[in-house]
């Protein structure tokens, strides 16, 4: 996605900047046996400035993946130490832990989180987020986090979570949501969002969101131009190597049509019974196709590679 993502941006002439939405665990990411769903993880924003800080932000998603999976990929705070350096991190929205804290009325245990993320991040580098959706309960955290942003001298950063791109948009997007949970558009008890603020807001919105606030802008652009990280076109693939006699193209029309001869043997009796779905000719029109238009865009040795590693995998029972 973070590809498909920056290719387009690039396209625009937009900046495009990579970074994560992810999920923490309250303690280890190895604990699986939280009571209910809201326990088992918390949200926090991270950025990538650099190169370096990519390479973290795909290993941190990757453990998140392979070691703290419950109900969605999580972290927890000793992982994210070991691969934070140069990160920028963002406390997130409603459902982040330090927000979470201010809900429940406990500013000392917000202030102990901001402690453990200062220290993981850098004071420079972690950044209390404040949104306003027109949400009461967000305002109240905003309050929270204004009050331990004067206790603490870390930074505001004022975002606008956004899932869709306009204000007229929201229709869609509930009706989007609808679909997604099974539920239908008059029914009560079902995801919804509250507001319909939820869309990528232009510089003098936001100003208008934040009036007393011109600092939390200010830093938001700053965290911008902090990044500035480029992805680098994708390299050439491996070469394959082929037997003596082929090139890679010839190798592969060879491989594929050796594959086409298995099958053809195993259905033989069906072809015998006149119980194919279409005669061979037409089978065999296809690969001569289908050939031709791998040859022709040069994914010949892409194929081959997967052939490779597919054949090794069933040969040793993977």
């Amino acid at each position: 996605g973070a590809v498909a993502f920056y290719d387009a941006a690039i396209d625009k002439g937009i900046k495009p900047i990579l970074g994560c939405e992810v999920y923490v665990a309250p303690g280890s990411r190895h604990d699986k046996a939280g009571s209910g769903i809201e326990e088992a993880y918390n949200h926090m924003t991270l950025l990538a400035a650099d190169e370096a800080d990519y390479h973290n932000l795909i290993k941190l998603v990757s453990i998140g993946y392979t070691e703290g999976f419950y109900h969605r990929p999580r972290i927890d705070k000793e992982v994210l130490a070991s691969h934070a350096q140069g990160l920028i991190g963002l406390s997130g929205c409603l459902s982040g832990e330090i927000a979470q804290h201010i809900r429940a009325g406990q500013e000392a245990a917000a202030l102990q989180s901001i402690g453990v993320f200062s220290d993981i991040f850098g004071k420079e580098r972690f950044f209390l987020e404040v949104m306003d959706h027109g949400i009461e309960e967000q305002r109240r955290v905003n309050q929270g986090l204004y009050r331990l942003h004067a206790k603490t001298g870390l930074p505001l950063a004022a975002t606008n979570d956004a899932h869709y791109l306009r204000r007229e948009d929201h229709q869609a997007h509930d009706v989007l949501l609808c679909i997604g949970s099974g539920k239908k558009v008059h029914e009560s008890e079902r995801l919804r969002f509250d507001t319909e603020e939820f869309y990528v807001k232009s510089a003098a919105e936001m100003a208008a969101v934040f009036p007393d606030h011109p600092e939390a802008l200010a830093n938001t652009v700053g965290i911008a131009e902090q990044c500035g990280f480029f992805l680098k076109p994708a390299g050439e693939l491996p070469a394959f190597d082929v037997p003596p006699g082929f090139t890679i193209e010839s190798y592969f029309e060879k491989v594929a049509r050796d594959g086409y001869a298995d099958r053809c043997r195993a259905l033989a009796p069906l072809a015998e019974a006149g119980r194919l779905r279409q005669p061979l000719s037409e089978y065999e029109a296809r690969l001569d196709k289908e050939i031709g238009v791998i040859r022709r865009v040069g994914f010949a040795g892409y194929f081959l590679i997967v052939w490779d590693f597919i054949r090794y995998a069933r040969e040793h029972g993977i």
